[in-house]
């Protein structure tokens, strides 16, 4: 068994309004200093060693992430 990591954000030019949250919530914590926050969102897949990187990033498009209003990339698990 292989696993990878899909890692799925906003695209830059879409409204992040829970990292606008985040990004207003640091100052009254003490933190001082972040200039911008996005979220987004971390899969961690264990697949067979003979799944091909196209058939994951088919999985990322088709169900992981919106293709309208998010980007994804794949790579391969360090853990």
């Amino acid at each position: 068994m292989l696993r990878v990591v899909v890692d799925v954000m906003l695209k830059p030019e879409i409204l992040d309004p829970q990292g606008q949250a985040i990004l207003g919530a640091l100052p009254r914590l003490g933190f001082d200093g972040v200039r911008q926050v996005r979220q987004g969102k971390h899969f961690e897949l264990e697949i067979a060693e003979e799944m091909s990187e196209e058939t994951v990033r088919q999985i990322a498009e088709m169900l992981l992430a919106n293709p309208v209003i998010e980007d994804f990339t794949v790579r391969p698990s360090t853990g």
